[in-house]
């Protein structure tokens, strides 16, 4: 009989020392933001994102606000951004009375189309915010000219990126700003979690006042002023020890955990193509300059309705594979709050309605991955 049991999308791996670090950290006086295991982690995260310093933070979501709050955004002010992202990425900026400009992806990376973003800008464009999707890096040093000669701000979104790099440099080292996320279905994950990495010393320093609503209390306990007091603008952004504790652990064996991920992942690119060939489906499209660090692995269908049948096909055999974003641009938040760029968002539309991604966790077994493949050969298209 086959094996039917359960094979989820995504599983939260544990590496071994997350429990004994919660223990210790609770059993400190140092459980609340900016203990020790913080400190230790926005260390571990500076050398893998590269950056100044990062500064850890209760989700991505949170971190994207912190650049808002960075950016001096007014309402009416623009910011580009691509469609095919999650809506804190839009959320962060039309909180502030921004408006969300959607831009169109590329069809081979996903990513934002570097050769529409310089017709979105406007006199009042402040930012230009990228998302590196599934972890390949978007085209840089174009997006980064543009952003030069229009004096703009570059922000990465870099929530599925940790541990990836374009041309040889970190994916979170490229922007002025870059947010990282440590949800649970992350590579690496305190369950929920974030952090803001700043790559200029100045936006390092307001941005702990932000982080510790609008005090500049950080420098009081560094002993660098004999109070603190509120000086800014701000909220309560920090992440409890505890969870940098648990976050800790996971960075500390990183390698570790992105070894079986990038097995897995090259194990479905090895295996795929003459089946995606013979059936019109697409895989994924990896720069010979990008690294990526295997966050998914998805198959673009030859139409929606594979999409869902797809799905529906690998469900029957107790394998959970997921669609991805709907477009920012075409949801009721999105048509209120943000507008479309000129290029429209035809590609967004197209691969999105097409998109399934497969599951791909750090112990997913060769067996289990098996299964997966047999779901995808038995699929009739």
């Amino acid at each position: 009989m086959p094996d039917l049991s359960p094979i989820p999308f995504v599983k939260a791996f544990v590496a071994g020392d997350e429990l004994a670090y919660v223990n210790q950290s609770f059993a400190s006086a140092a459980v609340v933001g900016d203990g020790p295991f913080t400190a230790r982690a926005s260390e571990l995260l500076t050398k893998l994102a590269g950056g100044v310093g990062a500064l850890l933070t209760p989700s991505c979501t949170h971190a994207l606000e912190m650049t808002a709050l960075l950016l001096d955004l007014e309402p009416g002010d623009e910011v580009i951004m691509p469609s095919f992202t999650f809506v804190s990425t839009a959320n962060a900026y039309a909180l502030r009375g921004a408006v969300p400009v959607f831009v169109d992806i590329r069809p081979d990376t996903l990513n934002l189309d570097e050769t529409q973003v310089e017709a979105a800008i406007t006199d009042r464009t402040k930012a230009i915010v990228v998302v590196h999707y599934a972890g390949v890096a978007v085209e840089m040093d174009t997006v980064l000219a543009i952003a030069e000669k229009h004096g703009l701000t570059v922000i990465e979104d870099n929530a599925h990126g940790l541990g990836g790099s374009y041309k040889g440099r970190p994916l979170g080292s490229l922007g002025q700003m870059a947010t990282q996320s440590f949800h649970g279905t992350k590579n690496v994950h305190c369950g929920e979690g974030g952090a803001l990495v700043l790559n200029d010393a100045d936006l390092l320093h307001r941005a702990e006042v932000i982080r510790e609503k609008g005090t500049n209390r950080s420098q009081f306990f560094r002993g660098q002023v004999d109070k603190y007091r509120w000086i800014d603008i701000g909220s309560s952004y920090l992440l409890a020890d505890p969870l940098a504790a648990f976050l800790t652990a996971q960075l500390e064996l990183f390698e570790e955990i992105q070894a079986p991920r990038l097995a897995m992942w090259q194990r479905y690119h090895d295996k795929l193509p003459d089946w995606a060939e013979a059936n019109g489906v697409g895989l994924p499209t990896v720069p010979a300059d990008c690294v990526h660090p295997a966050h998914m692995y998805y198959v673009l269908m030859p139409s929606h309705e594979h999409q869902l049948g797809l799905i529906a096909h690998l469900r029957e055999r107790n394998i959970t594979a997921a669609f991805h974003y709907v477009p920012l641009h075409s949801a009721p938040a999105g048509k209120k709050y943000g507008r479309v760029g000129p290029g429209g968002c035809d590609v967004t539309e197209d691969l999105s309605s097409r998109l399934v991604r497969l599951p791909l966790f750090s112990q997913l077994t060769e067996t289990e991955q098996d299964r997966v493949l047999d779901g995808l050969f038995s699929y009739q298209l």
